[in-house]
């Protein structure tokens, strides 16, 4: 988001420490995921003097590792990129540090060093072992199932909170009751999911499916109705995420980060640097080149944010979110999109509807709405409630309270 003055609020930093992955999932979008460079910590002091001088870090600021398995760089090198960047923190920011990982590499050291910097984890998991081995597999083609859980245990065994990332195919929409059981049974109690997308190197057929809206909505309404009813699962995030932007006071904005100059700040272990969608870098197109807008080790932020606005990639962006601010009914919820999602779906940031938007921004509006009206009727009806209010304020039911 850019404030008055014209200026962009960094809010989160995602840093690639490695483009190079352990596994090799069939759906994966990176298209360098062999190169087993490390970022240098000389880039990490670099970046973070330019992010904390800028003055335009967020109050809460996360900084998410990830693009590649973050966990292939080693310990020692998380231990002094964290000191690094907490010395030059400025007290006025909070900062979290979160990792998104395939948990084949954890083990108690890699857990002491969670527990000792409070790093957010994200476990990338896929289901029960049928449907999780038949896209995560390792390099020689035998499934990660069992080295997953392994380490989803140590962090469990050692009190490290994490949340389970699944990504959903074909197979996994047929089977919310499954997908649920298994997380139930495991003590997986936060729960994220992506659908099968076509990104980057990777080309979704789920996408062409002319009922995947209506086969996801049937999904996620199971999965949330009967997470709810278990009271197991504390934290559905296609629910949880959606009800504040559903339940919030009139005329308050959705910020998305993803079409803002610098808001989500991209940087590969070379010290490339984009903006808007961390799925970018890496990528090349005719009309964008490398979608780049310069390097943290030789150019500072201020150039770079010069050049973000200067580029034709945010200029067809913002041409795409006043697109969708005329066209969708959807808008004060979404605020635009996902540009990359419009760029590999349809050929152009500058439309509108995707898929990616179709699912992970409609169907989880549309369930709670369906939710909220039928709550909304019973409080109504007489024959439902037999505290019914009186007819002259049988309009003025109360939004239900939101979920943490």
């Amino acid at each position: 988001m850019s404030d008055s003055l014209g200026q962009p609020a960094i809010g989160m930093v995602v840093v690639q420490p490695t483009a190079f992955c352990n596994i090799n999932c069939s759906y994966c979008y990176l298209p360098d995921r062999t190169s087993k460079h490390v970022m240098a910590l000389s880039t990490v002091k670099r970046l973070f003097e330019e992010v904390f001088a800028s003055g335009w870090t967020c109050p809460g600021m996360t900084v998410l590792w990830h693009a590649g398995e973050p966990l292939v760089a080693p310990i020692s090198f998380y231990e002094q990129a964290f000191a690094i960047i907490e010395e030059m923190r400025p007290r006025s920011v909070m900062l979290k540090h979160s990792v998104q990982t395939n948990a084949t590499l954890i083990n108690k050291d890699w857990c002491k060093l969670f527990l000792a910097w409070d790093v957010g984890m994200g476990v990338s998991i896929d289901g029960p072992r049928e449907l999780h081995d038949r896209h995560r597999k390792t390099r020689s083609g035998k499934g990660t199932f069992d080295a997953t859980m392994a380490g989803i245990r140590c962090l469990q065994e050692n009190g490290v909170s994490f949340h389970a990332l699944s990504v959903l195919t074909r197979e996994h929409l047929d089977n919310p009751d499954e997908l649920l059981d298994f997380y139930i049974g495991e003590g997986i109690d936060h729960v994220c999911f992506n659908v099968e997308e076509s990104e980057g190197t990777y080309t979704s057929e789920l996408f062409r499916s002319d009922e995947l809206r209506e086969r996801y909505t049937t999904f996620l309404r199971r999965f949330w109705h009967r997470a709810r009813a278990s009271g197991k699962i504390r934290f559905v995030r296609e629910i949880d995420r959606a009800l504040p932007r559903v339940f919030r006071p009139d005329g308050t904005p959705y910020f998305n980060n993803e079409v803002e100059p610098l808001a989500m700040l991209n940087v590969d272990s070379h010290g490339n640097v984009s903006c808007f969608s961390p799925e970018l870098l890496g990528m090349k197109d005719a009309r964008y080149g490398d979608f780049l807008l310069g390097n943290i080790t030789r150019d500072s932020l201020a150039d770079i944010y010069r050049n973000c606005l200067a580029s034709p990639l945010y200029r067809d962006i913002q041409v795409g979110v006043r697109a969708c601010q005329e066209s969708c009914e959807y808008f004060s919820v979404c605020s635009g999109g996902s540009p990359v999602n419009k760029l590999f779906e349809n050929g152009s940031v500058t439309g509108t509807t995707t898929s990616f938007c179709t699912l992970i921004r409609k169907a989880p509006i549309d369930v709670i709405l369906e939710a909220y009206h039928h709550l909304e009727r019973s409080w109504t009806s007489e024959t439902a409630n037999p505290l019914a209010p009186s007819p002259a304020a049988a309009g003025a039911a109360v939004p239900p309270p939101r979920t943490p």
